[in-house]
Order: C-alpha cells, then sequence, then structure tokens
C-alpha cells in the first residue's frame, strides 16, 4: 500500500499521550509511513529535548514546536493558522490530534469546510474530565460536538472515553475505533527494586485530579495507628508546592520523599506497592506500565483502570474513599512477598492478552485508511 504521510498535533511532550505518539511514530516509520510533529514548546523540558532527537530521524515531515496553552489563548489563533501553513508545505495525507488541544488544532478548519488531509481525533481525558454541570463542563463539551464536523475518524484510546464522549455529545456519524493503548513484550518482565525500596510508590504529574492529598491522609492516620509507612512521590506540578506544604502540616515529613520527574520504568524500582488514588483518570499508562511490570497496585475506580485491572479487582476503591485506602494499605504492607507477587502476576497475565503496542499501533493505521476510503467514496 502507498505509505502515507502523518502529522500528529498535541500540546504537551510529556505523560501518557506523549508516549502513545511516540509508539505510533517507531510503527508507523519502521512500516515506510512518513512522519511528523506538531507540539508545544513552552513544556517537556530536557526530557522531551532527548526523546525528540532519538525521534528525528523517524520524522522526515519535521518537528514543530510552538508556544500552546492548556486553556484558551490568543496564541490559539496565531498557531491555527500556523499549523495550516505547515500541513499545505507538506502535503500531510493525516492530520491527528490527540488530546482537546491538539484535537482543536487538527480540526477546526475542518469544522468549517471538508477539505484537505483525514482529521483523525483522539481524546485523552481532557475535557472530558471535568465534572458534568459545570459551566466550563458544558462549554468544553460544546466545542467537542462542534469539532465533530471537522472529525474523519475517532480513535479512542479506550472504552470508557468513547463511553463519555457518547454520553456527553451523543452517538456520531464518523468512522471510530477502540484502539487500546499497548505495551512492548520487554514491558512484561517483573521489575527489579532498588536495593532499599520504600514502602509506597506514586509516580504521575503533581495536581488535584491525581488524589495525592488523599493518600498524604492516608499516611497520616496509618501513622497515627502505629504504621508510619515510607513513601516515594515521583513527578512535577502544579501542586508541589502545596503538596510539600501538607507533608509537613501532617508531621509525615521523615516519611515522604520527593524525587521530581522520572523514567516510569526507573521510578517503578523505588517502592514496593504502586498507589494510584486518582480523582480522574483516560486509560493511564503508568497503570498500564506498573501491571506489565508486576509491581503490586492499589487504585481506584476511575476512567478506564477497570479496563486494565478488571471491573472485579479487590484492591480498587471508589475515588476519595479515605478509609478504603487506609484499609488496602494495611492490607498491603502486611501481605507476604508471596502473596504480592502472585497478585501481581495474575493482573499481568491477563494485561498481556489484551495490551499489545503493535495492535494499537497497526489499528489506527487501519483506521486513517478506512477514513481515506470513506472520503474518496463521498
Amino acid at each position: 500500500m502507498t505509505p502515507l504521510r502523518i502529522l500528529f498535533v498535541f500540546r504537551a511532550p510529556v505523560g501518557g499521550l506523549f508516549r502513545q505518539v511516540i509508539d505510533l511514530i517507531r510503527y508507523q516509520s519502521r512500516s515506510g509511513h512518513q512522519i511528523g510533529i506538531i507540539c508545544d514548546s513552552l513544556t517537556g523540558g530536557a526530557r522531551a529535548l532527548e526523546l525528540f532527537e532519538e525521534l528525528g530521524p523517524m520524522c522526515p515531515l519535521g518537528i514543530h514546536r510552538m508556544p500552546m496553552h492548556r486553556n484558551p489563548h490568543p496564541s490559539d489563533l496565531t498557531n491555527i493558522r500556523a499549523i495550516a501553513a505547515i500541513v499545505r508545505e507538506k502535503n500531510v495525507d493525516v492530520l491527528h490530534g490527540h488530546g482537546s488541544k491538539g484535537g482543536l488544532y487538527a480540526r477546526i478548519d475542518a469544522a468549517f469546510r471538508r477539505s484537505g488531509p483525514i482529521r483523525a481525533y483522539t481524546p485523552h481525558g481532557g475535557s472530558f474530565n471535568y465534572e458534568p454541570g459545570t459551566l466550563i463542563h458544558s462549554a468544553y463539551m460544546l466545542v467537542e460536538r462542534f469539532l465533530e464536523r471537522g472529525t474523519d475518524v475517532f480513535t479512542f484510546e479506550s472504552q470508557y472515553i468513547a463511553n463519555r464522549f457518547y454520553t456527553e455529545c451523543g452517538k456520531t456519524d464518523r468512522l471510530v475505533h477502540v484502539t487500546l493503548n499497548g505495551l512492548y513484550p520487554h514491558e512484561f518482565e517483573p521489575r527489579q527494586t532498588i536495593a532499599n525500596p520504600t514502602d509506597i510508590l506514586f509516580i504521575g504529574e503533581l495536581r488535584a485530579a491525581k488524589g495525592i492529598d488523599m493518600l498524604l491522609q492516608a499516611l497520616s492516620r496509618l501513622r497515627q495507628q502505629g504504621k508510619p509507612i515510607t513513601t516515594t512521590i515521583i513527578g512535577g506540578g502544579p501542586d508541589e508546592g502545596l503538596l510539600r506544604a501538607m507533608v509537613l502540616d501532617l508531621g509525615i515529613h521523615d516519611q515522604v520523599i520527593f524525587t521530581g520527574p522520572m523514567v516510569g520504568s526507573e521510578g517503578l524500582k523505588r517502592g514496593r506497592i504502586m498507589v494510584v488514588p486518582s480523582r480522574a483518570e483516560s486509560l493511564p499508562y503508568i497503570v498500564l506500565e506498573a501491571v506489565g511490570a508486576q509491581v503490586p497496585l492499589i487504585t481506584t475506580n476511575v476512567g478506564g483502570i477497570p479496563e486494565i485491572v478488571g471491573p472485579d479487582y479487590d484492591w480498587m476503591i471508589a475515588s476519595g474513599d479515605l478509609e478504603g485506602l487506609v484499609r488496602l494499605l494495611h492490607q498491603a504492607i502486611d501481605s507476604s512477598a508471596d502473596d504480592l507477587a502472585a497478585r501481581s502476576l495474575r493482573l499481568a497475565t491477563r494485561a498481556r492478552s489484551i495490551f499489545d503496542v503493535e495492535k494499537m499501533a497497526a489499528d489506527i493505521v487501519v483506521a486513517y485508511r478506512e477514513a481515506i476510503e470513506a472520503r474518496i467514496r463521498a
């Protein structure tokens, strides 16, 4: 088949969204497709620069960075014009927007006039994570419904996000593919911890949606009960200062280590048991990576996490359930190493049969080609 010219558009080169884009680039480049990237120049730091250097040879359409803001901003108009110029210059076949901002940039002009490249859209939570009924949620859903007009194919990364879209925006007559994020075979090998890991591990962005404040409250409660639990918190974000202050206020500063951002595979070595106390998620890569690496896991029942661990996983609690988190931390800390290993192996075995990176990437190329055929027939 004729190779495609594919341009990915997204905001921040960090986290699970960026991980999926990298996986797609590696597969699509190896399959002969011509790839390019458009993303934010304000975020990502040194780690993003390292990854872009690695991706450069795989991206003959270029890596284009420009200032992008999470919320609506006057620079959006400038960026939309700049992206349109790049699309014309590179003669792009597929413009694939990831996340709310990437989805806006990729589809806005097609919402007014259906022409040019195929427009694919993969939501990653974003606008769908706001509380239903709030003004900001209503505004974002209005935008999502409008941008549907400029969409040729949705590639949802979890059934959860697909269901959220249907609930908030209604059924769509556009092409839909649910293409679950995946792992490479080597990511299903058991991790080896560092010499002196902490009891508990958290990895993620330090912001309210991740529920880290609830984890800290649980650690304080357990300390009062005579069970001080050591914890490593890996990541950065807007609430880091507040969380550090909370650690001091709760009197658990001698139990908690903040490391800053770290590569996921390295971070997973830093603690015996991973806790994901999130209030909102889509299909988080870090949970998938932890399950693949056979890290014992306590999590909240939010977003697509039940798709990873199964709907009946017994170390999964409702969002905000502090008492449940305290109870599960007790159980986990008191479990033997053999019990933890057996539990983790069951999760990894289940995930291996479902989450395959090569299948994910191949299915998305199939989605592109179906959209191209549908455009030709229209």
